[in-house]
């Protein structure tokens, strides 16, 4: 009989454990209980922050470049390539995102994407011409105007001054002179790795739906949607047609706007998770298992909409693999886990209803999870030489392993 083979999928629990960390903790649970089961970590995101890491984990090499944080002060940030097939990773919220503002303070109308613009300089300094570039997490509403700069943009005023960094600033915008744009952005697959489908303009746009959460009032939200309508307006009239109509794209107003410049310069964009499960090799791992465990932090309507778990969940449905899900929380009823693929849930409220012990010992927590599904799987029984899985408990239990 061949060893039952699991695959371990999780994202993140944001601010508490990494991908890796999570598949770690599992898999020391399943061990002690199904010993000698084949696991497979493939620790996963959903193409914000943890992108870079999932890529490490695929067999990517790390490599780090001084850039300009989002207002400005340098910051040095991860990101990872792979020489043989000459593609990176890159993750926005590393150079330009909320987690790296000094002191935390937010501030919409003057936060810049330069060091996402010099982080993928950097990769391409590294012999990548297929980049990928998660925008999850930003911190700035300048519709990749920063970005652009980064890559060797100028934005002028009518007196031919050179703009200030920030999306208040483009509401001055006279010229773009993208005669220095890098060239090899030309022979380069740039792909947009966002979920959100909304445009860069109007109720719907980068500073009306995502300004808010970066620290603008309605003023400023009002401000900044009418500099990005200049900006908009000026790029697409230097780039041409197509890169006037990315403003109505889906993803558009991704990352404050991030996604129009994207697209603007020619990428395709995706959804994160189904960026993640290529360059994993997921779906290939997947061959012959008998089941897989994924997760996150919170569980809950937004994980419905393109998040790792049920992008993962829909990956093994397609291959007959059944899916149990482990998160510090769920907000979905049963017929949501069911619809979303998955045969069970486990919450480590469930194990632990103090929310603080939760926080604080969530690889513990974890940990007992991954050995409660492996109590699980020998209470119902594994299938043999096929490698199937029958007779699951598909019930989440209140209950705590010693």
């Amino acid at each position: 009989m061949k060893p039952t083979k699991i695959v371990l999928a999780p994202d993140k629990f944001k601010g508490t454990l990494s991908a890796h960390e999570v598949a770690g903790a599992l898999a020391e649970g399943l061990r002690e209980e199904l010993p000698d089961a084949e696991l497979v970590l493939v620790p996963v995101a959903d193409g914000g922050e943890g992108t870079v890491s999932a890529a490490l984990g695929a067999g990517f090499l790390p490599r780090r470049a001084r850039v300009s944080g989002p207002t400005g002060q340098p910051l040095t940030a991860d990101f990872a390539v792979h020489p043989e097939s000459g593609r990176a990773v890159v993750e926005m919220a590393a150079a330009s995102g909320l987690d790296v503002l000094p002191g935390g303070v937010r501030d919409a109308r003057n936060a810049t994407s330069l060091g996402t613009g010099q982080l993928v300089r950097a990769a391409l300094d590294a012999g990548a011409r297929h980049i990928i570039l998660g925008v999850g997490g930003s911190a700035c509403t300048d519709g990749g105007a920063g970005m652009l700069q980064g890559l060797g943009a100028r934005f002028t005023d009518d007196g031919g001054n050179e703009l200030p960094l920030g999306g208040a600033a483009l509401a001055r915008l006279a010229e773009a002179d993208l005669s220095a744009l890098d060239a090899r952005l030309d022979t380069t697959t740039l792909v947009l790795a966002a979920d959100v489908d909304n445009p860069l303009l109007g109720e719907r746009g980068a500073a009306a739906v995502f300004g808010p959460q970066k620290g603008a009032t309605p003023q400023d939200v009002s401000d900044l949607d009418a500099a990005l309508t200049r900006f908009a307006g000026v790029l697409g009239a230097a780039l041409g047609p197509k890169a006037a109509a990315a403003k109505e794209a889906p993803g558009a107003g991704a990352a404050g706007g991030v996604g129009y410049a994207t697209l603007a310069v020619g990428a395709q964009r995706r959804r994160g998770i189904d960026v993640v499960v290529d360059f994993t090799g997921l779906r290939e791992k997947l061959a012959g298992a008998a089941l897989v465990i994924t997760g996150e932090g919170s569980l809950d309507a937004q994980s419905l909409a393109g998040k790792a778990p049920v992008g993962v969940a829909a990956e093994a449905r397609a291959q007959g693999v059944p899916v149990i899900a482990v998160c510090g929380r769920t907000q979905l009823d049963a017929a949501a886990r069911a619809a979303a693929g998955f045969s069970a849930v486990h919450a480590l409220t469930d194990l632990e209803p103090d929310v603080e012990v939760c926080l604080r010992d969530a690889r513990r927590l974890v940990r007992d999870a991954g050995r409660l599904i492996g109590q699980q799987l020998k209470a119902g029984g594994l299938a043999g030489t096929s490698g199937g899985l029958t007779n699951v408990d598909t019930h989440s239990r209140k209950e705590s392993v010693r």
